[in-house]
């Protein structure tokens, strides 16, 4: 039977939580040793046993060796990580695998880094963080490519000063994770912890660890390589819209600046006679970067609207209502202008009895309208669709048809 802790006790300080899926081989060994580790540095502690449905015994096991188990009804390491902290009584929180690869003997260590005031204190595998890997811990893919990689796009991305963003062995202030509203339901979870917490700019400590054989010998590790590899980029990617549209726009509209120059001009380098073509690819790249800057724009400031990014004072100002007016005006100035020159192109056209046109000629007016009329009207969209995240929740006229 579980353990039900008594509404009149004195809280823990630690809550160890555990997510367990069939660990029957190791789930108690881990409780003992965290029990253990607690008793003997005169810790205030509990242990959380999340399960996630094990069917070998698994929930007995944990209760017997003194854990509280609770029981994460939807499947999923992040899952049953998510049902195990809100169970969690004590102040801080540490979080460790239940395959006996992580050694719970180290969560007074934790503890003391918390005490010192840190938000995050995360275990570290890897040698950048003076870890160790004993032979058989990790395959080598993870080791020397999967998270190494994944680290390094948090630490560009996120400014994460951590090195090792993977590792499940960690502590935390349990008040504070909490306002970070994570989501993810699989191994990402732990990648979305780091990620917001760099974000939100948690004070963080890093401790080295060693990471043991698994010990488990009935079933393989429920990490799926690739699957769950892809789905922590996935991750970074979709909080990144600086990364993913607005870095790739500036890149777009610079190289298709240039290349619209040069065919406008009808520049020559050596043999090679930039026209018309160039022109059109130069047009393309422009308005192709123009409308992933504004879908940057847009997905950061829906982020912000949601909770999902910290809130920007740059796109809030681009998404005041009086940017309404300023979009209309911008975007009708392009239209115009790109009218304008469609109404040269005509008045050559006609010149020569609406027959064959010099196209060497023509297109140097035709692109560059049809390119003005389409950023145009983008940018008319693109203010009535940020002018959305200007209202709050709430505001406006309510009960109408969408």
């Amino acid at each position: 039977m579980p353990l039900v802790p008594s509404p009149t006790a004195v809280p823990p300080e630690v809550s160890v939580v555990i997510p367990c899926l069939n660990e029957a081989e190791t789930i108690a060994v881990c409780v003992a040793k965290a029990r253990a580790a607690m008793d003997a540095h005169g810790i205030r502690g509990e242990v959380i046993v999340s399960d996630n449905g094990s069917a070998d015994g698994s929930r007995t096991l944990a209760a017997d060796a003194g854990a509280r188990v609770v029981h994460a009804p939807r499947r999923g390491y992040g899952a049953a990580l998510q049902v195990g902290i809100a169970a969690a009584r004590g102040r801080y929180v540490i979080m460790g695998d239940a395959d006996d690869s992580y050694d719970f003997t180290e969560v007074p260590a934790f503890v003391e880094r918390l005490r010192e005031g840190f938000d995050l204190v995360q275990g570290c595998r890897l040698p950048p963080g003076r870890g160790r890997v004993l032979r058989g811990a990790m395959p080598a893919l993870h080791r020397w490519l999967g998270n190494p990689a994944l680290t390094a796009i948090a630490r560009r991305f996120f400014a994460s000063p951590l090195n090792d963003v993977y590792c499940g062995l960690r502590g935390f202030r349990r008040e504070r994770m909490l306002t970070l509203d994570l989501r993810s339901k699989g191994m990402e979870f732990a990648a979305e912890m780091v990620m917001k917490a760099s974000l939100a700019g948690f004070s963080m400590a890093e401790i080295p660890i060693t990471l043991y054989p698994d010990g488990r010998t009935a079933h393989p590790p429920h990490l799926n390589t690739f699957r769950d590899g892809w789905k922590t980029l996935r991750l970074f990617l979709v909080y990144s819209p600086r990364w993913v549209f607005t870095y790739p726009a500036f890149a777009l509209m610079g190289a298709g600046a240039a290349a619209f120059a040069l065919g406008l001009l009808g520049v020559r380098v050596g043999s090679v006679h930039l026209e018309a073509h160039t022109l059109l690819v130069g047009s393309l790249a422009l308005l192709v970067g123009y409308q992933a800057l504004i879908f940057g724009v847009a997905a950061r400031a829906f982020a912000a609207r949601e909770g999902l990014l910290p809130h920007s004072k740059r796109i809030a100002r681009l998404t005041r209502r009086r940017w309404v007016e300023t979009g209309i005006v911008l975007g009708g100035a392009l239209g115009v202008l790109g009218l304008s020159l469609l109404a040269v192109a005509g008045l050559q056209w006609r010149a020569v009895g609406f027959g064959n046109l010099d196209y060497a000629v023509s297109m140097r007016w035709v692109i560059p309208a049809t390119l003005c009329i389409a950023a145009g009207a983008q940018t008319v969209f693109a203010t009535f669709l940020l002018a959305l995240f200007a209202t709050a929740p709430g505001d406006g006229a309510s009960g109408g048809a969408a």
